[in-house]
């Protein structure tokens, strides 16, 4: 027979949590319902004695687009928010409602996480790295001569930073907006004096690529689809995705039927959910850990 809780015992147990320190941030974008990102934040806050509480600030739930920024800034600084996470269609529009960028932010011209502290609005980007441990833990010894980016926004130019930080010689971008990609390229080139060109002609560049990345939207359940025919898909291509709702995306399900090597967007979402809560708290996250729990999920 299980031993219940006296009451008195219950009522300790719920003092000590009362007595954790208390850390409330949110998650900023539109149609993140499936997001992962809360239990991820507030399991491994708990690990670290603090009353974690993470919410969703869906745009398309309330009826809203990136007009809203402002007053939902405003709000949270009021309501007492540690900070924000953004995402989709926001890491670009929040930088003008911001006091201060990091330098890898202001070098992307991206923010994923809004730190806000003392009155301010700091503008953070973990994008980047978290899909550069990802890629170094699931893809180490892929040749990196020349990669295919799909997707020139937000998490694109993170993406794109962290390729050529990996060693990648050669970015090529593609994205529906030409100009946007134009413009990412040109700033990759001056940061890194790499190589790094815009273009349309998506079958001639995957002719020639050693490997693809997914940076755009498709494959998540909202927006269904791959943003090429998998015609084009070959065996001796490797194919990233940092679409992590579903797992399995439409395109790496192409891929592997077509025997690619492959990287889910699982990795990422760990590991910049665990920059973002070192920025939030203070305190050292437990990366392994918190793969562990988004695995079990």
């Amino acid at each position: 027979m299980t031993d219940v809780p006296s009451t008195a015992t219950a009522e300790t147990a719920m003092q000590k949590v009362y007595a954790w320190p208390s850390v409330l941030v949110g998650l900023v974008g539109a149609g993140i319902q499936a997001s992962r990102t809360p239990l991820l934040h507030e399991r491994e806050g708990a690990l670290h004695g603090l009353r974690y509480i993470y919410k969703l600030i869906d745009l398309e739930v309330m009826h809203l687009d990136a007009s809203a920024l402002p007053d939902i800034l405003t709000a949270a600084q009021r309501l007492g928010f540690s900070g924000l996470n953004i995402t989709h269609p926001c890491k670009q529009a929040v930088i003008p409602l911001l006091d201060e960028l990091s330098p890898d932010a202001a070098a992307l011209g991206a923010v994923n996480t809004v730190v806000l502290k003392d009155g301010k609005r700091v503008g953070h980007n973990t994008d980047w790295w978290g899909f550069a441990e990802s890629f170094k833990l699931a893809l180490p010894d892929v040749k990196k001569n020349r990669v295919v980016q799909f997707g020139a926004g937000g998490a694109g130019a993170a993406v794109a930073h962290a390729l050529l930080t990996l060693g990648v010689d050669e970015v090529i971008l593609i994205d529906t907006h030409e100009d946007r990609a134009q413009t990412l390229a040109r700033s990759l080139h001056e940061r890194f004096r790499a190589r790094a060109s815009a273009t349309t002609d998506y079958p001639a560049a995957l002719k020639t690529a050693d490997g693809i990345v997914n940076t755009t939207p498709l494959g998540m359940e909202k927006y269904p689809g791959m943003a090429f025919p998998a015609e084009f898909l070959r065996p001796d291509l490797w194919v990233a995705d940092i679409v992590y709702f579903p797992l399995e995306t439409q395109l790496l399900r192409e891929a592997r039927a077509r025997g690619c090597r492959t990287m889910s967007g699982g990795g990422m979402a760990v590991f910049q959910a665990a920059g973002a809560f070192r920025l939030f708290t203070g305190l050292e996250p437990d990366a392994a850990r918190m793969t562990q729990h988004f695995e079990g999920m």
